[in-house]
This record gives C-alpha cells, structure tokens and sequence, in this order.
C-alpha cells in the first residue's frame, strides 16, 4: 500500500481537525480543542478497479501560518493539500482561495482539493455565494459536514483518486 501526505490548510475554527476525527474515527466532538503545531492522522482507502490501495498520511495544521506555511518543513514531499473553509464566516472562502494559490505556485502539479465544511449550519449549502476559483469546472470541491459526515469521506476519496492519476 503506498502512503501519501496530504496537508489540510485552512483558517482557524474553520474545521480541519474534525474533518480529519470524522474521517479516521468516525465521530465528531462538540468541544472545540484547537491544533497547536500539527497533528498527524492516517487514513486507509481501499484499492478500486483504477487505484491501488492508498494510505494517507494527513497533516492537520493550525491555521496560524497564513502564506508562510509553503514554505515550513510539514510540507516536504506533500502530495496534495485540502484546503478548508468555513460555510457560515465568507472571509474563510477567500482565504482558501489564496492558500489555494499559494499551493499550486509552492507545488506545481499537487492535487488541490477544496472544501466548503459546516454545510449543516446553512439552510440551502447550494445558495451560498462562494469564490468563482474554488467551483470552476474541474476543480475538486465539495461542501461538507464533519458534524453529520456528509461527503467527508468522499472528499478525501476523490483526493486519493486525484494523486493518483497525476502519478504523485
């Protein structure tokens, strides 16, 4: 099985470390503990018809780096980053977009996936005005909900699938 590091970047408070609980152990916790530093996760994806089985190593960063993490130490050898807002604070949005940008110039060719968490918090997810960047066509974007676990795990599939076809 090969392992691959994937950094989820984001703005504080915007969900990244209950994305990643959610994902590898399937549940969500009310009480709000922020990451200092890193904190580190592995995910297993099993193998499909186009994909051999993938391990990813994700790197939950805490959101205090702004631009200056591209160039820190945690992203050596990333494969991908899933960059992270929140659905309900707009200026979360345009920080993906940034991060986002920031990534692709830092890592040409790394897979870049965008979500939109906390869609339970929204009466209709779909209305709410977000960046033309983070839902132009071909671009990987999902909105999510590490509270219910809606479209968390297919976020990170579609990641693996993503590294794996660019060959990363």
């Amino acid at each position: 099985m090969t392992a691959r590091k994937v950094m989820l970047l984001g703005e504080i408070g915007v969900g990244k470390s209950s994305l990643a609980r959610r994902l590898v152990f399937d549940k969500f916790e009310f009480d709000y503990k922020p990451t200092i530093g890193v904190d580190v996760y592995r995910f297993d994806i099993a193998a499909t018809p186009a994909r051999g089985a993938m391990s990813l190593i994700l790197w939950d960063t805490d959101g205090n780096f702004g631009d200056a993490i591209f160039k820190h130490i945690y992203m050596k050898e990333a494969a991908a980053a899933i960059i992270v807002g929140d659905i309900a604070r707009a200026p979360t949005l345009d920080t993906m977009v940034k991060l986002g940008q920031g990534f692709a110039e830092s890592f040409p060719g790394r897979h870049i996936g965008y979500i939109v968490n906390k869609s339970d918090l929204a009466a209709d997810p779909d209305a709410v005005p977000l960046p033309y960047e983070l839902t132009r066509k071909g671009q990987s974007f999902m909105r999510t909900s590490a509270k219910s676990g809606a479209l968390v795990k297919d976020a990170f599939i579609d990641a693996a699938d993503c590294i794996a076809r660019r060959g990363l």
